[in-house]
């Protein structure tokens, strides 16, 4: 008489045990935030620089998020390319800085009113002509292939544009004067100073993020990007021109790149050819911790990053220090990829039920 062979047990991940993971995660941000507060009883003045540095900082690579979570959102592609395209932007913005203005130590502030929306606009229409050139050439033509297909270009044209950018500034990096931007103070917390180029930094930056949400929420060519993201096809019956919408898409997030290439060439001083590999990868991380294809959620992943960054590198009761950093982000995106991988603020999916 046959038997039924033993059947295999089913895997019991953690997500069918009812609140375990909500409570790990309640307890890991209940250990950060105490640790947080003995930093602060011990160190006021550093912990408050450590905040100002990462909110900044949450700034810069909140440009470069969005950038990552336009396209995902459209086309659930990682654009790899993307943070190369955001070093391109700050190539352009040191060559603006040092050959085309000849711009100096501590220059005027009546010179850089002038000139720091002229490098804008040249960075933003540039990096957006990159983008939509590697969306038309790079993945237009893999659209209807399998998703690994489009994922390989994008690293394959990464490569390139960081080769590019290798050809033309070579392997060292591009030093810019420094301090370019005014560093008076603007204002002081708990004995710290929060000076001029840090302000500066969001000056850009805010009006940058929220224009783009304007544009995305309440016009014409917003509603055309949110419909072809939702459902193509039916977009496309609905008379909405399916490729142009992708490459607006990819010029706004070329652009949003090219703002972060102005804004960290002027803040940090130095871009080397292979900074936006890095960056970009620590951006794309902020995409994923707020939730990819949320646009709010990329600023409040990035600002998140930021301020764990600036903690864990300023902080010095407890903290791993600067040699830790990357394995902490990327810690941090494991993570959450393992247990929400729909992000902070992201919606859960059928698929990713």
């Amino acid at each position: 008489m046959a038997t039924d062979a033993p059947k295999p047990h089913p895997a019991f991940p953690l997500s069918r045990l009812p609140g375990v993971v909500p409570s790990i995660g309640a307890l890991l941000v209940l250990l950060v935030l105490v640790w947080l507060a003995i930093n602060l009883a011990k160190d006021p003045s550093a912990w408050f620089t450590a905040l100002l540095i990462g909110l900044t900082n949450g700034a810069v690579y909140g440009l470069v998020a969005l950038g990552y979570t336009l396209v995902y959102g459209i086309l659930e592609l990682i654009n790899f390319a993307h943070g190369d395209v955001f070093m391109l932007g700050g190539m352009i913005t040191t060559t603006f800085v040092g050959t085309v203005f000849g711009l100096h130590e501590n220059e005027a502030v009546g010179v850089l009113l002038y000139t720091i929306p002229i490098m804008l606009v040249v960075a933003m229409a540039s990096c957006a002509a990159i983008g939509v050139t590697v969306e038309t050439i790079a993945y237009r033509p893999l659209r209807g292939a399998p998703r690994l297909a489009p994922l390989i270009t994008a690293i394959g044209a990464s490569f390139i544009l960081q080769n590019i950018a290798l050809a033309i500034y070579k392997e060292r990096p591009v030093e810019l004067p420094s301090p370019l931007l005014p560093n008076g103070t603007v204002f002081s917390i708990a004995g710290v100073d929060y000076t001029w180029n840090r302000l500066i930094v969001l000056v850009i930056t805010v009006p940058v993020l929220l224009a783009l949400m304007w544009l995305v929420q309440s016009t014409r060519q917003g509603k055309a990007m949110r419909a072809t993201a939702q459902d193509a096809d039916a977009a496309a019956m609905m008379g909405i021109s399916v490729n142009r919408t992708i490459s607006f898409t990819f010029a706004m997030a070329g652009g949003l790149a090219g703002a972060g290439g102005v804004v960290y060439a002027l803040y940090f001083t130095s871009v080397k050819y292979d900074t936006g590999f890095t960056l970009g990868l620590i951006a794309f991380t902020a995409a994923v911790l707020g939730g990819i294809g949320n646009l709010p959620g990329a600023v409040f992943g990035a600002a998140l990053i930021g301020l764990i960054q600036a903690f864990n590198e300023g902080l010095s009761w407890g903290a791993p220090g600067s040699a830790w950093t990357t394995s902490i982000v990327f810690s941090i995106l494991i993570l959450i990829l393992v247990f929400r991988p729909e992000g902070l603020l992201g919606e859960r999916t059928p698929e990713g039920q």
